[in-house]
């Protein structure tokens, strides 16, 4: 009795976890906005042909957004006199990306008004990011809706000088496993860090007074050199200088394996990611990366698909489709928001075909069911 009570709630648990799976499909807008993909696709490669940073900076923007509330689009939302918002938490000061969500978001509103979440176009673009810097092509689900909850009080990311052993507990109550973490760290081959990250790593290790004597010597001093001993009374962000996230390579807003061979040669900037290399299971998974870039980059397509499809909104749940990024629809009058961000950009007209390298999935599934 007690066995089958057993599969019938492990039944349950799987039906519900892929409920809300179950709700995505490749090409969701093919019939509600079928220029949807390549409106996001033309517009985020002029975007990126113009910053070539901004692929890392949106690939982090939507790893922070899917950790609270999963990929809601919450992390967009700007606060208001009576609430503050997500991006208000310090492991969301120095996100980016924001205009240029606004900018894609305009051109997709100006074709098909209302139709496209903003949490699907985050995800897209994201997801072009990561083709345009070399990793694999992944086929994104699509047909989330926007939360419109975000509070600052929520965020509880991971920080930076977290024990592999911290991480991967976080990870785990997220529905990560230890080769997901792994493997989505990979990510931080490009972008930038913030010397607030890892100023301890440099000034005071472990309270040491000293610095972290695990850095490579070379790494070490062109830290210190870029990040002063004065900025830890310094608690202006826009003033914290930032430096590549990835010291072991001569292309750092590539996305590569070359993040792991970095951690062999004692190059991480961020004490979690250095750990990876001082950890036996975890160095194991390194190695195998160094050795097999195909590998990791099929894994982190595969990551980055399991990432983008948890905990999102489902058909019938709380949610809606944002008019603009940065506000809910018919807020309340004391919801009004605390600073007055200019309108988006204007669209990108007259959009050309993804290109073939982004080419959609062939053989979509059947219509969606309306999601209202």
């Amino acid at each position: 009795m007690e066995a089958f009570l057993l599969a019938v709630l492990m039944l349950t648990l799987t039906l519900l976890v892929n409920r809300t799976v179950c709700q995505l499909e490749i090409h969701f807008y093919r019939n509600s906005c079928p220029l949807a993909e390549a409106i996001v696709h033309t517009v985020s490669r002029q975007l990126f042909a113009a910053d070539p940073t901004l692929p890392a900076g949106l690939l982090r923007l939507q790893f922070h957004d899917c950790w609270t509330r999963g990929c809601d689009g919450s992390v967009l939302i700007d606060s208001t006199a009576d609430n503050t918002a997500e991006k208000e938490a310090p492991p969301n000061l120095t996100l980016r990306g924001f205009d240029e969500i606004d900018t894609i978001k305009a051109a997709v509103e100006a074709q098909c008004p209302g139709i496209v979440s903003c949490a699907d176009i985050l995800a897209m673009a994201v997801r072009e990011g990561c083709n345009f810097t070399g990793a694999s092509a992944y086929d994104l689900l699509t047909g989330r809706l926007d939360g419109t909850i975000s509070k600052l009080e929520e965020v509880n990311m991971p920080g930076p000088s977290f024990s592999i052993e911290q991480a991967l507990q976080s990870f785990q109550a997220k529905g990560y496993t230890l080769d997901d973490m792994i493997t989505l760290l990979g990510g931080h081959s490009m972008g930038f860090a913030h010397c607030g990250f890892f100023l301890d790593r440099l000034y005071n290790f472990l309270g040491t007074g000293e610095a972290d004597p695990t850095m490579d010597p070379g790494t070490l001093q062109f830290l210190m050199s870029n990040c002063p001993i004065s900025l830890e009374t310094n608690t202006n962000v826009s003033a914290d200088p930032k430096v590549n996230i990835n010291q072991n390579t001569t292309a750092p807003f590539l996305l590569t394996n070359s993040f792991y061979q970095g951690l062999l040669n004692k190059k991480a900037v961020l004490q979690l990611d250095q750990e990876l290399a001082f950890n036996a299971t975890t160095l194991a998974m390194v190695i195998d990366y160094i050795a097999k870039p195909d590998t990791w980059r099929k894994k982190f397509a595969k990551a980055m698909i399991k990432m983008t499809t948890e905990e999102v909104l489902p058909a019938g749940e709380v949610g809606e489709i944002r008019l603009n990024c940065r506000v809910v629809n018919n807020p309340s009058p004391a919801a009004a928001p605390v600073n007055n961000p200019s309108p988006p950009a204007p669209p990108v007209n007259n959009p050309s075909p993804p290109s073939p390298v982004a080419a959609p999935v062939k053989n979509p599934s059947p219509a969606p069911a309306p999601r209202f």
